[in-house]
């Protein structure tokens, strides 16, 4: 072997010198040649002073919008590249290709990037060297059998083919394996690889060919907002003013963000990949590798021409980031650079490479690249319309940007000419982050992500690294070490709680798991006695000002609350889709509190804010998020709790279901909401983060005798599912309508107001709908659903789940599910897939158990008539 690894850096060093020195000398060329040309010679056309759109970064991603805004109608589009196109992290990307993603949303952009490369060379006569000879995703352990049973019913409701395959045809797709340790595959067909620069190509191509226009060498050097919402960008060759502009920059998009106050949280990551001389045993192969992703030896390997290209991702505590970027910014110049190369940092995985595909042993190294590729905190891109300025977006953060190209370029050019999401992606939201994203949690999160890479990926997966942040609530230090701690929107919360005897700790599973008794232990307190559970991470925003209730009725399909009453409401997309879903309490006249989700905090106030501007209304709008510490106490004993520390008269005909009063609770300012996501009898405290410790702590002092103890969102997850309560993001959202939904109710479209998606959710009424949010027992054994498993009936696939949870008070599994409207009918049977075996399933009468509040009316309808 030492050999062997002597020859290897030997080659290394001779491929890499001259790989460098290539680029080197063309960018060195460029840059003179540029200083002895001026402008309009340089750019070879005219300078257009408007746009509709600019975009800033001429890689695939920022090429495939503009061919995609242009090819969409919108003719006046304007792409500026600082230097040349696929400069950055195109050029020298592996260029794989994958149906494949995890997550539910992003297949749906894997999908349309393949189905577009599939057709882009006869549309555009530009070769892009695409090559389909599928992958595969190799098992060697049960866990990773267990994963793509998991991930197999999170894609038979989607049209991607995907196969849950056995050694042998594992084999026969790459039969220069060594299936010793190969327990199965996921087969994906039509996954393979393109050549970057040949798709970027073919891609600016099209977007000439359809009228949009690429500028370069055009960097620009300011970005100034104009009072109407529009931009100035200024570039050495002039300024143009445009409606909106879509920073599509790569590892300069921090830069970019910052001309206009932004530290967008992204880093340049170093990437390598490896590249071999012709291998005999490839060449005689008769039709071409599949590609294959060895996950436990966290590599990617295909095969390049008679040869074979393979990528590792090291453990975090090897990998590099180019921090000093982020701190610094990128060197003038760089654009066709690479980093130097280093062979011992992937030697580990290099030699489980030649383990599983035994022919590397022997293969002569040629080439190593170590270029820059783009990380977030998270892995994912930040993609779409930001929050705190108008008319800014972005499509940055690709760790994977050939894939995520086509289709991005898809989705955000359908939102900016349709003025909505045409699919929910919003984990791919550029406002999940804030000012709580420093460098610290970026570096960290960064290198856990790319270390963390080929991972197991069970249900519930927290990840540790840069927490906790500076969103800590005023309890979280008396609840830290009492609480498995979950991860929301930068925010400690607890997921669930310990007692002495108790399984501790972080202990993942596809499988109940170490938290299913305690779950059901907090469960039963919230009945039976009294909780309190920490629910700061709610985003909380104040509307005031002349406008308020006129805007906010724009906004919202639910009328709006009286003084000193609360409501659920929603917000729709033109098209009558569930934008997002809202707690609204009117303070004093003109004055609301707005309650959403830690998830959709800014995601929501972006909608809020640009409507406000967009329709010139007169208010002030202020996020609270930070401020506002708030703490939910419910169960049958809740109102005697409160009563002992408030004069407030607490009765049922004193403090009502859906009301809210400013009260004092040990002698502290609160702000009281009769409310409870959990359905029992309850209340939502809002108070200053400062005194939420002492609030606390007076409750649980005076509990004690009522049985007070703590319960965390996983109990509370089950019983607002007992309670038929839908959540948005699962049973709500962008891909979803709220008739559809169940969501009548809240939906008032006789109310006089013009509310978004008014006219659209009429049309939709008037047609009938095709499908239906159903109600669904699970008979399982050791696992419950936890939403986008697949639904099953007579063999076939007919819809998906939403979420699902054990409901401990009827000791069974419980789901929401989208059905056919024909199989939507109490007692009508389907199955539930579920790590690769069909659960009998049953439509059931919504809710199983009835709310406090509807108990409470029942309870007095029956003493009336008695």
């Amino acid at each position: 072997m030492s050999r062997i690894l002597n020859l290897i850096n030997v080659k290394l060093r001779s491929g890499r010198g001259s790989y460098r020195g290539a680029a080197r000398t063309i960018c060195c060329t460029a840059r003179k040649h540029t200083e002895d040309r001026d402008a309009s010679s340089i750019l070879g056309k005219r300078w257009k002073d408007t746009a509709d759109t600019v975009i800033i970064g001429g890689g695939c991603v920022g090429v495939s919008l503009a061919y995609h805004l242009a090819k969409g109608g919108m003719k006046d589009v304007v792409l500026l590249e600082k230097s040349e196109l696929t400069a950055g992290s195109t050029w020298h990307a592996a260029g794989l290709t994958t149906y494949y993603h995890p997550g539910i949303n992003l297949k749906k952009v894997h999908y349309d990037s393949i189905k577009l490369y599939e057709t882009l060379e006869a549309e555009t006569g530009q070769a892009i060297g695409f090559h389909q000879p599928g992958s595969v995703r190799i098992a060697s352990s049960a866990a990773r059998v267990d994963e793509m049973k998991y991930q197999m019913t999170r894609t038979h409701w989607h049209v991607t083919q995907q196969y849950l395959i056995g050694p042998e045809k594992v084999q026969e797709l790459f039969p220069l394996l060594n299936m010793d340790k190969v327990l199965a595959g996921l087969y994906t067909p039509g996954d393979g690889h393109i050549d970057p620069y040949s798709l970027t190509m073919a891609l600016a191509a099209g977007a000439r060919m359809y009228g949009a226009q690429i500028y370069n060498p055009a960097p620009v050097t300011s970005l100034k907002p104009t009072a109407d919402g529009k931009w100035d960008v200024q570039t050495p060759h002039g300024t143009i003013l445009a409606n909106r502009i879509v920073n599509t920059a790569g590892f300069w998009a921090r830069e970019v963000g910052k001309m206009i106050g932004f530290e967008h949280p992204t880093i340049p990551v170093h990437h390598q990949y490896v590249v071999t001389a012709t291998v005999p045993e490839v060449k005689a192969l008769k039709k071409e590798l599949a590609v294959i992703r060895d996950l436990e030896g966290s590599y990617y390997l295909r095969q390049e021409r008679d040869g074979l290209l393979f990528g590792p991702y090291e453990k975090m505590e090897k990998m590099v980031l180019q921090d000093s970027w982020v701190r610094d910014g990128v060197p003038p110049g760089f654009g066709k650079e690479l980093f130097e190369s280093d062979l011992d940092r992937i030697m580990e995985h290099v030699e489980m490479a030649m383990e599983m595909v035994p022919v590397l042993k022997k293969a002569d190294i040629i080439n190593v690249v170590s270029g820059p590729i783009t990380y977030t905190p998270d892995l994912l891109p930040m993609v779409g319309p930001h929050q705190g300025v108008r008319n800014y977006w972005t499509a940055i953060g690709f760790g994977y940007g050939i894939i995520h190209a086509g289709g991005i370029g898809k989705f955000l050019s359908d939102w900016i000419r349709n003025g909505e999401p045409p699919y929910d992606l919003i984990e791919c939201d550029p406002n999940r982050y804030g000012k709580w994203t420093d460098v610290p949690f970026i570096c960290a999160k960064a290198r856990e992500s790319y270390g963390f890479n080929n991972v197991v990926g069970y249900p519930k997966e927290e990840r540790f690294a840069g927490r906790p942040t500076s969103r800590t609530s005023g309890v979280y230090e008396l609840l830290k070490d009492k609480a498995s701690m979950g991860f929301h929107a930068g925010w400690e919360q607890p997921h669930w709680f310990y007692k002495p005897g108790d399984d501790m700790g972080y202990k993942p599973s596809f499988r109940r798991t170490n938290w299913f008794g305690p779950v059901g232990r907090e469960c039963q307190l919230v009945m039976e006695k009294v909780g309190v559970i920490d629910l700061t991470p709610f985003g909380k925003f104040i509307v005031k000002g002349k406008d308020s209730h006129k805007l906010l009725d724009r906004l919202f399909a639910n009328s709006m609350p009286k003084v000193g009453q609360t409501n659920i409401s929603h917000m729709l997309t033109p098209t009558g889709r569930v934008y997002a879903e809202v707690t609204i309490t009117q303070l004093t006249p003109g004055e609301f509190l707005l309650i959403t989700g830690s998830g959709s905090e800014l995601h929501d106030l972006r909608w809020i804010e640009t409507e406000a501007a967009d329709g010139g209304y007169d208010v002030n709008i202020s996020n609270v998020t930070e401020d506002v510490g708030v703490l939910g106490i419910a169960g049958p004993n809740s109102r005697k709790v409160l009563q002992k520390l408030t004069d407030e008269d607490l009765s049922e005909a004193g403090f009502k279901f859906l009301h809210c009063k400013s009260i004092k609770l040990a002698g502290i300012p609160v702000r009281a909401i009769r409310i409870s996501y959990t359905g029992e009898l309850g209340w939502e405290l809002y108070m200053d983060q400062k005194n939420m410790a002492a609030v606390y702590q007076a409750m649980m002092e005076a509990g004690k005798d009522e049985g007070i103890d703590n319960f965390g969102t996983y109990a509370m997850s089950s019983l607002r599912l007992e309670k038929g309560f839908r959540g948005w993001g699962a049973e709500m959202n962008c891909d979803t309508n709220p008739l559809e939904a169940g969501l009548d109710y809240f939906i008032k479209l006789n109310k006089p107001a013009d509310f978004i998606g008014k006219a659209a959710l009429q049309e939709i009424k008037a047609k009938g709908l095709k499908r239906k949010l159903s109600y669904i027992t699970v008979d399982t054994d050791d696992i419950d659903p936890e939403g986008n498993e697949t639904v099953w009936h007579n063999g076939k696939v007919v819809g998906n789940t939403t979420s699902g949870a054990y409901s401990y008070s009827s000791q069974q599994s419980l789901a929401f599910a989208y059905l056919p409207l024909e199989l939507s009918s109490v007692g009508q049977k389907v199955e539930v897939e579920l790590l690769g075996r069909k659960y009998a399933a049953m439509v059931i009468q919504e809710p199983l158990v009835l709310t406090e509040p509807t108990r409470t009316r029942l309870q007095k309808k029956t003493k009336g008539k008695a």
